[in-house]
């Protein structure tokens, strides 16, 4: 799955936000759904704003149960000129 990290607060750990679409089983209307998962972050490379790709995994901890695979795109930087 692919998402958005939203935080990158703990050791080894981003929490990682997918949003999809599903259809509304009444109306037959689009609704945007989004769940959040904390992946594990080896190496604490990634930063708030990255799109990431994350991949199921054995549990780590807790409510750890997801690894980052590999970075899509990074954050665009701000405040970076004068």
């Amino acid at each position: 799955m692919i998402g958005t990290v939203t935080s990158d607060k703990m050791d080894k750990t981003v929490v990682v936000e997918v949003s999809r679409f599903k259809i509304d089983p009444v109306y037959k209307k689009y609704l945007r759904v989004t769940k959040r998962h904390k992946a594990h972050d080896e190496k604490n490379e990634y930063k708030v704003g990255d799109r990431v790709e994350i991949l199921e995994h054995r549990p780590l901890s807790r409510t750890k149960r997801w690894t980052v695979v590999r970075l899509v795109e990074r954050a665009v930087q701000e405040g970076l000129g004068r």
